[in-house]
């Protein structure tokens, strides 16, 4: 898996999955899907553009706040569709909405490309985050030794394994 992140400003992440591209999309876009990897949460698209998409935290986030002394949101990310041109792009507005100070930051541009490539499809995620300086350090990873989690590296790690071999990393 290849990582470029800038925490800065843009971070593009890549990763190579043994999977057909239309998989990876449903993997991307399908509630009964997205609760399975990464963090978990069961996101609910309407893939027209200008359409909102919510985040809803799985059992295991709300378990997982709790235990670290603070309420999980009822959505923790919610944002906008772009362009949806399935299985090849998925364009939103994005924001996270599971702290206070991250929230404020606003909605940021998260792009999802979907190719094949030699045998496999190539995932690649843009995350523009341009005044967000709270969210960059998140999603690229680095508050990790604080517990706030591996970011799009972990995430696109786990939606890796579980569609080459039918199990996320923790198993």
């Amino acid at each position: 898996m290849t990582t470029t992140p800038t925490a800065q400003t843009t971070q593009v992440y890549r990763v190579y999955i043994k999977a057909a591209p239309e998989k990876v999309w449903d993997a991307i876009t399908k509630p009964e899907w997205t609760d399975r990897y990464g963090y978990g949460g069961r996101t609910d698209f309407d893939l027209r553009p200008g359409a909102p998409f919510q985040t809803h935290p799985s059992e295991a986030m709300v378990k997982g706040a709790a235990e670290q002394g603070f309420e999980m949101p009822d959505v923790v990310i919610d944002g906008e569709v772009v362009e949806a041109d399935p299985p090849n792009k998925l364009v939103l507005m994005w924001r996270m909405l599971m702290d206070p100070e991250v929230e404020a930051e606003g909605f940021t541009r998260l792009t999802f490309e979907i190719e094949e490539a030699a045998g496999a499809t190539r995932l690649t995620v843009v995350h523009e985050l341009a005044g967000a300086p709270k969210l960059a350090s998140l999603v690229s990873g680095s508050q990790e030794a604080g517990g706030a989690g591996g970011g799009w590296s972990w995430i696109l790690s786990d939606l890796k394994s579980l569609l080459e071999t039918g199990k996320i990393l923790a198993e």
